[in-house]
């Protein structure tokens, strides 16, 4: 049994650091990079493919709303499909382009932040994020969280898709992320994260916040590289998925 493990990362702004890049780099098999919208700018884009590429790690375009106030965590209302398409397509190629530079080619793409959460539960938003993916390389893969309107969206634009799952959040009945704004959102005991993320690689489950257990594709799993403590956590999820025969 295997499965990719993911961080979102590059998501420095000039001077400001986010995150430990260079640690977290060494532990994933694949990274979603900022692409200038809530956070990143070209120099941090490329310091981070080059980075991947000396380790092996594919990189994934992580596109969010144009929000670097916010860390592209508010949702941005009133935006048109077409509006959508173009902002996720800048960013892609954005991405796409530095990576050259660096030699590496971008393999997927992850809606981030309130991109991703409205995307999972409005059907237009995540069409159009699909629409985007397709028009400027059909080949990327598209990282999606199950039982949402991105898978719908995905399958019907005939994408490659890749189910996510969470180390460090928390989920509703439903499948869906709980708010960050709820507490016991963000999970922080490493040890407590590493064993939920064993048996979510093992049952194909993810369980709520409510101990409800829910059935869902799993092929790769998410640790947040802005997460307190991200780099422990995922030392410690590898560890645990090791000793599992994962």
């Amino acid at each position: 049994m295997t499965i990719d493990l993911n961080s979102d990362l590059g998501e420095g702004f000039g001077a400001w650091d986010m995150g430990n890049d260079d640690a977290m780099l060494s532990l994933a098999s694949s990274v979603n990079v900022a692409c200038g919208f809530h956070a990143g700018d070209s120099d941090i884009m490329l310091k981070t493919a080059k980075l991947a590429k000396e380790r092996g790690v594919s990189i994934g375009a992580h596109p969010g709303y144009r929000d670097l106030h916010g860390f592209g965590r508010r949702p941005v209302p009133g935006l048109k499909s077409s509006e959508i398409e173009t902002m996720v397509a800048y960013q892609i190629g954005a991405l796409q382009a530095v990576a050259a530079l660096a030699g590496y080619k971008v393999t997927h793409v992850k809606a981030h932040g309130a991109l991703s959460n409205v995307g999972c539960v409005d059907d237009m938003t995540a069409r159009a994020i699909a629409a985007a993916i397709k028009a400027v390389d059909p080949n990327l893969y598209f990282v999606v969280l199950p039982n949402t309107a991105l898978v719908r969206a995905g399958e019907s634009a005939g994408l490659k898709l890749i189910y996510e799952v969470f180390a460090d959040r928390a989920y509703e009945d439903d499948a869906q992320l709980m708010a960050r704004s709820k507490p016991g959102s963000v999970l922080h005991d490493a040890d407590e994260i590493a064993q939920r993320v064993v048996r979510m690689v093992q049952d194909n489950a993810i369980t709520a916040a409510s101990g409800k257990v829910i059935p869902v594709k799993v092929d790769t799993v998410c640790i947040h590289g802005d997460t307190p403590g991200a780099v422990d956590i995922a030392r410690k999820v590898r560890a645990a998925l090791k000793h599992n025969g994962i």
